[in-house]
């Protein structure tokens, strides 16, 4: 007997409606039938398909970045972004900064080199760096439900494409790992590059300059650039996803869109209006006028993280060396199903700056 589709989902109104929903538009002879071109799904990705709290996991690359430079470039400090992000803690003096600040930390912490050589510093941080509160590596924090609905969608024909605000080279280092979705099919944030010869050999070289910034109406125009086609099912989780929400969804025919709700406090973190992250609002306002599909994480999701498998070279081995040494507490449970709780205290944003980091163009780093 043939699995069930979306098993880590509970059964509901949601689920149903997402499944009736891929078996319309896919089922030859239907009135609502979408011929495979047109079957293409967006996805955001912090706060949609991994964890995104207590910040952008990018952020957390270029926190680390800056330290590393300046351990190896004691001079780097005398400048004020770079020295607040190599300060004791987790990066509370960078988030103070706003928007500018932030910005500035990316752009200075990952240009100057190739883009081969930023994409191996990439890999080799996912490869060590752990979630400070879940103990569990970044990459095994996708959400499960998530990765069940995009292979549910690749088997009937749609293409997935993520389409986030995070840096479009960083994303692409495990995008098609965690989620089967290739390179060519990664839309984000960019800096300036330039074409150089070193050593002999063409490289790309990346620049501090941010280039684009893709977030709230930045995404449906980058959709529209890069892909040519308006999508039939979008799926987000903040208030910088609405604009993507709106363009896919405000065509008459067989159209959905998707916000994730943070609202499971035991099993991950409970968050929207009021967070510096993932910040909810206008969007969950929006939903029921619009048609949006709200995934309540805490009433539509039987689990939120793969559980570790354990054995050599998987996952578990990976979530081993991110465990809490035996006799402190806080640590993440064996299955992965326990959370943080409540949302931690986030800092406010320097006088003259915006009060949330997605309300401004530039809303996430590149």
């Amino acid at each position: 007997m043939a699995s069930q589709p979306l098993p880590s989902w509970r059964d509901g109104a949601t689920r149903s409606r997402i499944l009736a929903f891929v078996a319309s538009v896919s089922q030859p002879g239907g009135e609502s039938y979408r011929p495979p071109e047109e079957r293409i799904a967006v996805f955001d990705n912090d706060g949609t398909l991994w964890s995104e709290q207590p910040m952008y996991v990018q952020l957390a690359f270029a926190i680390e970045r800056a330290r590393a430079m300046v351990a190896q470039q004691p001079e780097l400090a005398t400048n004020p972004i770079i020295a607040a992000a190599a300060a004791a803690g987790n990066g509370e003096a960078v988030l103070t900064m706003g928007i500018k600040g932030l910005l500035d930390l990316v752009g200075i912490t990952h240009a100057g080199m190739s883009t081969d050589v930023f994409r191996d510093l990439v890999r080799e941080w996912l490869d060590s760096a752990c979630h400070p509160t879940l103990q569990r590596p970044y990459t095994a924090l996708t959400y499960q439900p998530m990765r069940e609905l995009l292979e549910h969608l690749r088997a009937h024909g749609f293409r997935t494409y993520l389409v986030s605000a995070g840096g479009v080279e960083f994303m692409r280092v495990f995008a098609e790992e965690a989620y089967g979705i290739p390179p060519e099919q990664v839309i984000g944030s960019s800096v300036g590059t330039t074409y150089s010869i070193r050593g002999g050999l063409p490289v790309i070289l990346r620049q501090s300059e941010v280039q684009a910034v893709a977030d709230r109406a930045m995404k449906p125009v980058l959709i529209e650039q890069l892909i040519g086609r308006r999508p039939i099912a979008a799926f987000g989780n903040s208030d910088g996803d609405l604009e993507m929400l709106e363009w896919t969804t405000s065509l008459p025919g067989p159209r959905l869109g998707v916000i994730v709700h943070h609202d499971d406090p035991e099993r991950e973190v409970a968050y929207d209006r009021q967070s510096a992250f993932g910040y909810l609002d206008r969007a969950l306002s929006e939903a029921p006028r619009q048609g949006w599909t709200v995934v309540s994480m805490r009433d539509d999701w039987a689990r939120v993280f793969a559980a570790p498998s354990g054995s050599a070279g998987s996952e578990g081995e990976a979530v081993n060396r991110c465990a809490v040494p035996p006799g402190q507490d806080g640590g993440a449970e064996p299955t992965g199903e326990r959370g943080t709780g409540e949302l931690p205290e986030q800092p406010a944003v320097i006088p003259g700056e915006v009060p949330r980091i997605e309300e401004a163009p530039g809303g996430r780093q590149p």
